[in-house]
């Protein structure tokens, strides 16, 4: 089944990051797409933890989007934050955080960031067959 779509609005603050997770589960286990709850939902939780921690003060809300578009599961976080687009690096063995574009792009296809007006998308692909690894 393609064509399907999601999203879902959640304020910026800790709470939404657990909260995401489980919407992108709800939602994957409606479409029939178990097998990428994992995945997705740790991606979905990477990305709302770097709105609350790089993103706070530039609007009360980030989008979470899920499109299951010719075998791919699409995951898009929106936000308002436009200064500074996010970039993959390599922290220090000593860094406490920093890591979580890192576990992006081990996970996903392939994953990218699009400006706004106002702000930024970051957005990954999984495919639909990947949950089956």
């Amino acid at each position: 089944m393609s064509g399907r779509t999601d999203s879902k609005r959640f304020r910026v603050r800790r709470d939404s990051i657990p909260a995401a997770r489980r919407h992108v589960r709800t939602v994957l286990i409606g479409w029939k797409l178990g097998g990428l709850v994992d995945d997705a939902s740790l991606i979905a939780g990477e990305l709302a933890t770097n709105v609350i921690s790089h993103a706070k003060g530039t609007g009360d809300y980030f989008e979470l989007g899920l499109r299951r578009r010719n075998g791919v599961l699409i995951l898009e976080v929106a936000d308002s934050y436009q200064w500074r687009m996010p970039e993959l690096r390599k922290p220090a063995d000593d860094e406490t955080s920093g890591r979580g574009l890192l576990i992006v792009d081990a996970l996903a296809e392939q994953w990218g960031v699009r400006p706004r007006n106002p702000g930024k998308t970051v957005w990954a692909h999984l495919s639909v067959g990947a949950g089956h690894r």
